[in-house]
């Protein structure tokens, strides 16, 4: 969905795309949302419970780990029982790489460098080849190789870039093109300055996220930061945000990261004040029942709640549906920027999420009728 005001437009870098199973990373589409799991692999049950609450939050790529051969062995049931492509995250033992791909891993989070000798890495390529798996190269400021901490004395973005092109070179010099890179650091300013300068000189799509970035608060404000900087700059591919939360918490913030740049849109987006005295209703514990029940919806679609008239005009005037605090305990109901009806407060949220719900109705039946009559257009005549 383009911008509609030129100052909103974000041009982004070019890449050339490759694939993680189904999902596309590159070039023209969309920026994916990823996070990874915290359960132990080899407990295939709970680790596909909770990628299951990921899809639900909507994300489109999930990690995993996979430390020994057990947890390999769980990828296959895993990557068979849930909807998204999932990426087997190995960092030194080549075997595992290799049985992860033959497991159905849609991608091998690994650095080819580390890995061994020459036959080690080419085994990896081959199977990832023959699997169709991509490759993503994790270059980490805390776990950088010893010759390049040695040259440049500490983790810098010259470093973790070196260290990125040196992995990539491996893949290239096998005639393997299906990998994307990241280089990660807990540092928001080394981070962004690593992709910035990773963006310049190559073409290969970007994983970009924040590492440890810390707890629920501490790290989405970081990863924020780190992220909207790097987005608005139009670098970034595919996205991580890194919390000690658990992953459907990831998503919900890198969905809300990316609909705030206006990159991605999925479900409603609420603009909502910070409420005041001036206040109709409340409107801290009105936006909060309405974020919990309206999570359903994955139409796009934009809803501002406002407390009182001095705001809330101007900003019904930007979404589709909109509410504003009023006197007498009846408040003033927007549709599409325009005055609508009035409601009373006691009847209020269940109100909106009625009005809501048709109108994502309305343009999911919108959007199949345009894509039918599209569809018909290019229909051979018979």
């Amino acid at each position: 969905m383009s911008s509609y005001r030129p100052y909103q437009y974000i041009e982004r870098r070019k890449s050339r795309q490759i694939h993680v199973g189904k999902v596309p990373v590159g070039g023209d589409a969309p920026i994916s949302v990823q996070t990874m799991t915290n359960t132990l692999t080899t407990d295939a049950a709970a680790t596909i419970a909770q990628i299951r609450r990921a899809e639900l939050a909507g994300v489109d790529i999930v990690r995993v780990s996979c430390p020994d051969e057990e947890s390999t062995a769980a990828l296959a049931e895993i990557v068979r029982e849930v909807n998204v492509p999932i990426v087997a995250d190995i960092h030194f033992h080549y075997k595992r790489a290799i049985e992860a791909a033959q497991a159905g891993a849609a991608c091998l989070r690994i650095n080819p460098g580390n890995i061994g000798s020459a036959e080690r890495v080419r085994e990896v390529v081959n199977a990832a080849k023959d699997h169709n798996c991509s490759i993503r190269i994790g270059v980490n400021a805390g776990s950088l190789e010893r010759h390049l901490l040695e040259k440049y004395g500490e983790p810098n973005p010259d470093a973790l870039v070196e260290s990125a092109l040196e992995h990539a070179k491996i893949l290239q010099d096998h005639d393997f093109h299906e990998f994307k890179i990241s280089v990660k650091a807990s540092d928001v300013f080394l981070a962004v300055a690593a992709y910035q300068q990773l963006a310049e000189i190559c073409d290969h799509p970007l994983h970009i996220g924040i590492t440890e970035a810390g707890s629920k608060r501490a790290g989405t404000v970081k990863s924020s930061i780190g992220l909207g900087n790097l987005l608005w700059a139009g670098v970034g591919d595919t996205m991580r945000v890194s919390l000690s939360a658990e992953p459907e918490e990831e998503v919900l913030v890198g969905w809300d990261i990316l609909k705030s740049l206006g990159l991605r849109h999925r479900g409603v987006k609420i603009i909502s004040c910070p409420s005041c005295a001036r206040q109709g209703f409340n409107v801290i514990q009105t936006v909060q029942t309405l974020e919990e029940r309206l999570a359903h919806i994955q139409t796009p679609l934009t809803l501002s709640i406002i407390g009182c008239v001095v705001n809330g005009p101007g900003e019904a005037l930007m979404t589709d549906i909109g509410l504003t605090g009023g006197g007498s305990g009846r408040h003033m109901v927007y549709s599409a920027g325009r005055q609508d009806h009035t409601i009373a407060a006691d009847s209020m949220i269940d109100h909106i999420v009625d009005l809501v719900e048709q109108k994502a109705e309305l343009i999911r039946a919108e959007e199949a009728a345009a894509k039918a009559e599209a569809e018909s257009a290019l229909a051979p005549a018979r």
